[in-house]
This record gives structure tokens, sequence and C-alpha cells, in this order.
């Protein structure tokens, strides 16, 4: 017997849990028909209309014309009517933070980018204030979007580093001028309308991967993201794992065999991984091999062409500067795993990425070397923008959740 407390809202939580079903499976799939939908969720002809019905005098679902085919669709008839999720039903936005810009970008619920803008950062010594930054670029990524600010529901902010949740400041990035104010949050907050979250740039890649790329379906996995900086993120039992201060990940300060041991490593801001395999290092062992045709330009980039070129060759130093890298990262990555044990390690970032399978299969029998365990080595899927790919997928995972939820 059970406790005796009526269950009177089970009904209506039932339907909000089909809503949200539905909800999920026409994003997953795109325009659904009624026939469709309701095999796809188990439900009656009956009922999945009276859903989509439902949902769509609440503003969530829009009929989207007749006949056509949804992903695993079939052959609906030829007046078969089509729904899917009404694009406009909320907005979310999210922002990259890195020395050079602030990159904002607004998606729909769907997770379409409609607007996009880009501030230029103007230096260590100038006097414009973070807070002006971050709202020019979101005041003008939702113009582009032909909306107001008003129709963003919520904001994640990525940056380098992590705000640590006891004190409020960021830790981790000395090289982000304006950011280390004790004031800043409190600023931004009085300043924005809608709630705002922070989180670091490379665990928001790793949600990105999570959501739409190589760690898909995957519970335990290190992101190792080389691009500007040096780090990685930690997800475990599907959930990021931020540490006591928010610096999980912050691998580019490990001790590591070959570098030189860096004491006050947040001071010096040198030392340990980062000086073994971080980008900013491929250029000197370049030269050391004899390579001399050297590209100009920022480090992250010379260091991207020059792993795109390595991977390229069987022979000659590019190929000793591949093999020489692969060392250094399988080198880091071997203390990640004796502690982890992931199943899964996704490479991420321009100086990684650029190095295709070549660099891969180098890293990968480096590790089966170093390690005791052997997690699988994955290049990471999405390559474009994927801080700010980040930031919005986890902007529009909780708007989501607030505007699908049809119980109350």
């Amino acid at each position: 017997m059970g406790s005796g407390v009526p269950m009177a809202g089970t009904p209506r939580v039932l339907r909000a849990m089909n809503d949200r079903a539905a909800l999920d499976l026409l994003l997953e799939h795109g325009p659904l028909s009624r026939t469709r939908l309701g095999k796809l969720t188990g439900l009656s002809k009956p009922t999945a209309s009276q859903l989509l019905a439902r949902l769509e005098a609440a503003g969530l679902v829009v009929a989207t014309g007749t006949g056509g085919t949804g992903a695993g669709e079939g052959r609906p008839g030829p007046n078969a009517q089509l729904y899917a999720v009404d694009p406009t039903a909320a907005y979310a936005a999210g922002l990259d933070v890195t020395p050079e810009r602030v990159l904002a970008a607004v998606a729909d619920i769907t997770g379409r980018t409609v607007g996009e803008y880009a501030v230029p950062t103007p230096g260590r010594r100038s006097a414009e204030p973070v807070v002006r930054q971050v709202t020019t670029a979101l005041d003008e990524a939702v113009k582009a979007a032909g909306l107001i600010r008003s129709d963003v529901r919520r904001l994640v902010i990525g940056t380098p580093g992590a705000f640590d949740p006891g004190t409020g400041r960021l830790r981790y990035a000395s090289h982000l001028p304006g950011w280390h104010s004790p004031t800043l949050l409190d600023e931004l907050a009085a300043a924005l309308p809608m709630p705002v979250e922070y989180e670091n740039d490379v665990n928001l890649v790793a949600l990105a991967e999570q959501r739409l790329g190589a760690a898909k379906g995957h519970d335990d996995f290190v992101l190792l993201w080389n691009e500007g900086g040096l780090g990685a993120a930690v997800v475990l039992g599907g959930r990021l794992h931020r540490g006591f201060t928010g610096g999980a990940g912050e691998v580019g300060f490990l001790p590591v065999p070959g570098a030189p041991l860096v004491r006050h490593v947040t001071k010096a801001n040198s030392g340990g991984f980062q000086e073994l395999a971080g980008s900013q290092v491929l250029p000197r062992l370049a030269r050391e091999l004899g390579i001399a045709d050297i590209p100009d330009g920022p480090y992250a980039e010379v260091a991207a062409a020059l792993v795109a070129r390595a991977a390229d060759v069987t022979s000659g130093p590019y190929r000793r500067l591949l093999a020489t890298y692969a060392t250094g990262l399988a080198t880091g990555l071997a203390a990640l795993v004796s502690v982890l044990d992931p199943e899964l390690i996704v490479l991420s970032g321009a100086a990684l990425t650029s190095g295709g399978e070549p660099l891969r299969g180098l890293v990968q029998a480096e590790l089966g070397e170093l390690a005791a365990s052997r997690p699988r080595l994955v290049l990471g899927d999405v390559l474009e923008r994927p801080v700010l790919r980040g930031a919005l997928e986890s902007a529009l995972t909780t708007t989501r959740d607030e505007v699908f939820d049809t119980s109350r």
C-alpha cells in the first residue's frame, strides 16, 4: 500500500513528461508528422494530436508544412502535416572572452545562431571597463538577431581560468586584463537583465563535444585543449568536475618530466606541461630542429600551421617535430590518465586538431607506452568557435528546461 497521499498531480506530470519528450524529439529529428511523433514517443495518434495541439497553443510548436520528410520520417502521405519546435519560443546568449576580443552570439531555442558580434579588447592599459565590453558585444549581437535585450533569457560567459566560487574572483587567468576586480560579478549582474553564468572556456569546449561532437554518449572523458593556452576539462559520471576553487583542469601548471620545475607558477605563469607541449613551444622546437620557414603571426596560429605542415610529411625535420610534440603531449596525458582512468580523451584546439590523424596516432602510441590504462584518443569534432558553441549549449540547456516545462 502507498502512503495514502493523493496523486492528483500525476496526469499533469505525465502530460508534462510526454510534452518534454516530444519537444526533445523534434529538436533531435526536425519536423515530424503526428504519426511519426506518436511512434517515437509510444503515444497513440489521438494522444499525439492532443499533445501537438497543446504545445502549439503554448507557443512551443509550429506547423511547418505538409508532405515533407523529417529525419527517420519514412514516407508520410502528401498531405501529412509536419510540426517543429517554434524557434522564436525563447533565445539564449553566449560570450567567448579572450585577451584579444569579446565574442557574443545569440541562438534561438533550436540552437541556431541568429546574431553575432565581436568587440576587440582594448589592451591592458585601457580604462574601458569590462562591463562595457560585455554589454556592447551582447547588445550588438542581439541587434544583429533583430531582437531586444529582454528577449534573451540567459547568458553564459566563457573565460580562461575560473571564477572561484568562494571569493567570486577570477583565478588562473592573469593574461585577461580587467577581469580580476572583486566587484566585477556584481557589476555585471547589475548591468544585465537576464541570469548570467560563468564557466571556464575549456569546460565549455568539453560541453560542446559532449552535446554535439566526439564525446557524445560518453560519461567519462578528458578533453585536452591547446590553442592560446594548454588546458583540460574533466567529465566524470556525465558531469563537469570543476574542483574546489574552479581550477580543475589547469594542467598547464602540471609538473612533468622534461620541463623546468617552476615554483609560484601562478605568479610566474610558466613552467610545467605548458612549457613542454603548449603551442608557444612549437616555434622554438621547430628552430631547434633546423626548420627555417617558420611563419609569422600569433604563436597559436604559427603552432597550428607548423603542426599542419608536419602532419603532411612522413620524414625529415617536420616529422621529427610532430614526434617530439606527440611525446610531450603524451607525457602530460599519462599523468592525467593514471589518476582519472578516463574512457576517452578528446584532442581539441587548433594546435592539436591541425595535426589530424598523424598526430593523434603518435600520441596514442606514446601514451600506450607511458600509461597503464588505454583510453581511446579522438580528435574534436566541434571546430568552429567551440568555446562560444559550448556557452550557447550551456545557456540553451537551462533555457529549455524552463521553457519546455508545461507542468506549471
